[in-house]
């Protein structure tokens, strides 16, 4: 689906927008009048209240000159950028399949360029699809929407803000393609490459590869991957928009293209659902794409632990202990807490390497951050209240929420090992999230850091949220950009 404005909306299908309390807009008053009528009857007729996320279609309604007119609710009078944006979504999911391929949305007078472009922005999340390797669907199932074209009282102005818009949709896209690509066709090299190909953006791309890593001592990692015989590889990604010798910014992901659990197996229900435990790679590979296509005025770095962790007769047996990049071993308890493990040599190469001027990790790290926070928020764990604020702030701005949990040295008995400088998993069920991120804490050096563990935003099939496909949500490209543009842009 494309995205297009103009000043004013063209002749045919159009949508209009009310209020809380189902208050006409003055665009929707007009085609009530219009119409003779038909969305004030439409309305008495249904439960249509005008809040964010409501949706009213009139089929074929006389004196508009098109097949639709759709009322969609925005809530307050002054909407902000969420309600914009789930305002977009549920009006593209009410005529995404109808048959309907061009659609004119009258946004004048409700927000500014910028909600404009949130609106698009919800719009293109609604209509995200992954169809790849579907043969047989009909097509009154196919989406039949073409263009929504955004009316708005200075188009120049909202051609502007979609300029960063459209490339987070972008980035947002990739994201959830990657999450939602089935293991057998995006092993960590074939993952390798897809990022190679990112270089055709600007970026600078390279890959590490077993021989690298070994040479680097980063058994830590390696020992997930040893029992696949896919290679595993770290691809990183750099991006230089900022002014020269400025520190980059430092975004680090999971990347466990398939967790089996290794050894330590995991049931076989819902084992599927773990071609998504590299949900936090993804998220910064959406967002170095999303960077480089606006045209960040940053310096960033993004470096991915591509790995696949399957139980074989050469697998990482509990027990094992291995020695990381930095030189501490680490006691393997269980193979299945091995996301940990990968990002503890990818954090400690990107801080000797290149120095950034803060580590942000993600990572679908824990099943425990679920039972703290279900769906609704991720968990982070800092070293740093200034980051800490400015992630929240970021997360209540695009509806990707955080929040913080501890962290601290009265945890660190819980990871001591007998045998070994720490062990990879703590005291039965006790704090696990926390654990892990402590874990983590003893490879970033006291540079500022945080850990976000999206093990339940990143993977969501039962949202309601018009924005959210199933599955793969693209977690973390809206928050992190978000975050950079409003800290480090000017």
């Amino acid at each position: 689906m494309k995205i297009k404005f103009a000043s004013a909306p063209a002749k045919g299908s159009i949508a209009v927008a009310a209020f809380d309390k189902a208050e006409l807009s003055k665009a929707a008053k007009d085609a009530d009048k219009a119409s003779g009528g038909a969305i004030s009857r439409a309305i008495s007729a249904s439960r249509f209240k005008g809040g964010a996320g409501d949706t009213l279609v009139i089929t074929a309604p006389s004196g508009i000159d098109g097949d639709r007119l759709v009322v969609f609710g925005v809530g307050k009078k002054k909407p902000d950028g969420n309600a914009l944006e789930q305002a977009g979504a549920a009006l593209t999911k009410a005529v995404l399949t109808s048959g309907e391929t061009a659609l004119a949305v009258d946004l004048e007078g409700i927000g500014d360029a910028d909600g404009a472009g949130r609106f698009g922005l919800g719009a293109m999340m609604a209509a995200y699809r992954f169809d790849q390797y579907r043969t047989r669907l009909s097509d009154d199932k196919k989406p039949s929407l073409k263009t929504l074209t955004i009316a708005t009282g200075d188009d120049s102005a909202a051609k502007d803000a979609w300029k960063i818009y459209g490339a987070v949709a972008d980035g947002v896209y990739l994201a959830r393609d990657l999450v939602n690509e089935p293991s057998n066709f995006l092993r960590p090299p074939e993952y390798a490459k897809r990022i190679e190909k990112l270089a055709d953006l600007g970026l600078e791309i390279e890959i590490l590869g077993e021989k690298e890593m070994t040479k680097l001592g980063m058994h830590s990692l390696l020992g997930v991957g040893q029992g696949s015989v896919a290679e595993s590889k770290i691809a990183i990604m750099k991006w230089n928009g900022g002014k020269k010798g400025d520190k980059p910014l430092g975004f680090i992901g999971k990347g466990v293209t398939f967790d089996t659990g290794g050894i330590s197996l995991k049931p076989g229900q819902g084992m599927d659902e773990m071609k998504g435990d590299m949900g936090g790679s993804a998220a910064v590979v959406g967002l170095m794409a999303t960077l480089a296509k606006r045209k960040a005025k940053v310096n960033a770095v993004g470096l991915v632990g591509l790995v696949e962790n399957m139980p074989d007769g050469d697998a990482q047996r509990p027990g094992d202990v291995v020695t990381s990049m930095s030189g501490q071993t680490i006691e393997v308890l269980n193979t299945d807490a091995e996301g940990r493990l990968v990002l503890a040599d990818v954090l400690w190469y990107a801080q000797k390497t290149y120095d950034p001027e803060f580590m942000i990790d993600l990572a679908t790290l824990t099943g425990a951050i679920l039972i703290a926070l279900g769906h609704e928020h991720a968990g982070i764990f800092t070293n740093d209240d200034k980051l800490a604020e400015g992630l929240s702030k970021a997360g209540q701005a695009t509806d990707e929420k955080v929040w913080r949990l501890p962290i601290g040295p009265e945890y660190d008995r819980q990871i001591d090992s007998p045998i070994a400088d720490m062990k990879n998993i703590g005291e039965g069920r006790l704090a696990g999230s926390i654990t892990a991120a402590q874990f983590l804490q003893r490879f970033v050096n006291d540079k500022p850091w945080v850990h976000i563990d999206i093990a339940g935003t990143g993977m969501w099939s039962g949202s309601k949220d018009a924005r959210l496909p199933t599955f793969g949500t693209g977690y973390g490209v809206r928050l992190l950009d978000r975050f950079v543009r409003d800290n480090y842009e000017s």
